[in-house]
Order: structure tokens, then sequence, then C-alpha cells
């Protein structure tokens, strides 16, 4: 293990800042989201990524990113991240995992939206495929295991210790990328807002965890963290 995550560690992670916003947040409505990142501890640092109303109509949001921490950790071809999460269940949310570094090496462990209470998505923007996969064991509220693959030639996905999407393409021998956690709200161009009673949600990652194989060498930058 090369990597765990600990979401209060102000050297592994930056909270509230990303520049997979324009120009590090911290708005982004082009991306059809309310999000008003916000860095306070109670948003993002204990694992349970908040949102919360504003009286603007924004929402706060948690996010947490490796990119500009101390430790600068970076995910990199081999790595293997596993992550215990619990789905939100207010329509509007959506929670991701996802990877970033330099405009793109976007790679998507997962992202959910209430609203399709049993559909995940996979997707590899770096060769640009992607999965919608459908289980019964994805809902709202609901705990699940993901592991997501990140292969030169091949990324590939697994659900509850099952494989369930194996895209062929990969990521490439020399790509490495930073590590973001958050909780955004849709602004309901592709999903529906939350409604209007809704003031607060949440998804909470447990455990997340990265591996590499035996003997890889790190690019400069990535920080062992176990």
């Amino acid at each position: 293990m090369v990597f765990r995550a600990d979401f209060a560690s102000e050297t592994q992670w930056v909270a509230g800042r990303s520049w997979a916003y324009p120009d590090g947040g911290p708005v982004n409505p082009g991306d059809d989201k309310l999000d008003h990142l916000v860095s306070d501890a109670d948003h993002s640092r204990s694992g349970v990524f908040r949102a919360t109303r504003r009286p603007d109509g924004r929402w706060n949001t948690g996010l947490l990113t490796t990119e500009g921490s101390q430790d600068g950790f970076t995910v990199r071809p081999g790595d293997v991240l596993e992550a215990r999460v619990r789905l939100p269940e207010e329509v509007g949310a959506w929670p991701a995992i996802w990877t970033w570094r330099d405009g793109d090496q976007e790679v998507d462990v997962f992202e959910y939206h209430p609203d399709n209470p049993d559909l995940l998505e996979f997707t590899n923007h770096v060769r640009g495929t992607n999965r919608y996969h459908r289980d019964d064991a994805v809902r709202p509220g609901a705990w699940i295991d993901l592991r997501t693959e990140f292969g030169a030639r091949s990324v590939v996905w697994w659900l509850n210790g099952e494989e369930v999407f194996v895209d062929g393409r990969g990521v490439g021998h020399r790509w490495h990328a930073h590590l973001i956690v958050n909780l955004s709200v849709s602004a309901g161009r592709y999903h529906p807002r939350p409604a209007a009673e809704t003031t607060e949600m949440s998804f909470e990652v447990a455990d997340l965890v990265v591996r590499r194989p035996y003997g890889s060498r790190p690019h400069g930058g990535d920080a062992a963290s176990g």
C-alpha cells in the first residue's frame, strides 16, 4: 500500500480548491454544478462529504484533493484504488471519486445520481470509454465497495468484489494524476436539482487506499503514506 486516506490530514489533502474547477473554484456552473466549494472541516475532513444550501441558490460543498498538497500524491499506471462508500439519498446529490492533472487525466472511480437509484457511472476520460452499470446493490443510502485498477492498457472497475467493466483502453504508461473526492450538486441540465425542501445532503467514504505493484517506481511528487 502506498496511500491510505486520512481526510483530516492537511499534508495529504487540500480542501475546497481544485484546478478541475475554473480558476480553482469555488464555482463551476459550466459543468452543470451548483457547487460553491468550501474549505471548512465540517464539509469534508471527517470523510463525510456534505453539501448545504446557501441563501443565494448555490450549495456549500465539500471537496478534497491531493493536488497542491504537501505530499502531492498521484496515482500512476498499475495502481489499484479501493474504497468503501455510502451513497447519498437526496436527489440532486452528485458524489464522485476521480483523478485530475493539468486540465485532464480524468478517470472516474465512480459517479452517482440518486435519480437513477441503481446506476453507477464509470468513465475513462483519458481514452474515451465509459459504462453505465446497473446493480441491485446500488441504491440511495447503500454501502458499496469499489475497486479500480488503473492499467496502462486497460482500466478495470469492480463493485462489491465483482468485476463489472474492463475498458480495454487503459491510461498509457506515462499517465499520473491527483485524487479528488467530492460531493457536487446537480444544476438541472442533466439531472434534477435538489427538491425545494432539501437543505443538506451527504455521502461518506469510510476507507480509501491505493496499492502499487511491488517494485514500481513512483513519479516525482508521489508520497508513500502506508
